[in-house]
């Protein structure tokens, strides 16, 4: 054996262990939970303490809960919109588009505020025309009754 074949530290050969893990959670991610929870299985069915283990994992990264494990990395936080990009123009782009689009959110909420004051107005004001009727008919029915007695 000579030198150059020799690993450098005795950790050196566990990188390539970590390396492998690390490539299988990545292609495991890309295929969902479907694929986590049949490794799981086929964990259980080779030896049961690495389906245990496996199990104990997505658990604990909360494979298990989440509605995908695609693209965890992908997710964008809300910071992100807000951070340079170093190109003026596009920023300057960016921050006239978001603007605009604010302001377009705004109008629409004021347009449905709107919207629901007209639908609440026109229900009460049904509401109060179905109450004077029925007052109009109590008030008919009861001078009906009381010129039927008075004949009598």
């Amino acid at each position: 054996m000579t030198t150059t074949d020799m690993p450098l530290s005795p950790r050196a050969g566990r990188s390539g262990f970590k390396d492998w893990l690390t490539r299988s959670e990545a292609w495991l991610d890309a295929r969902g939970k479907p694929a986590w929870i049949a490794a799981m299985v086929l964990g259980f069915i080779a030896f049961w303490p690495i389906g245990l283990a496996l199990l104990a994992y997505m658990i604990w990264s909360k494979r298990m809960f989440t509605k995908s494990c695609r693209n965890r990395s992908a997710r964008v936080s809300p910071f992100t919109t807000m951070r340079s990009s170093g190109n003026s123009a596009f920023d300057a782009y960016k921050s006239e588009t978001l603007r605009r689009l604010e302001e377009e959110q705004r109008a629409f909420e004021s347009f449905l505020e709107r919207l629901r004051e007209a639908k609440d107005k026109a229900e009460f004001d049904q509401f109060m025309d179905d109450r004077a009727a029925k007052a109009r008919d109590a008030k008919s029915a009861e001078t009906e009754d009381d010129n039927g007695k008075d004949a009598a």
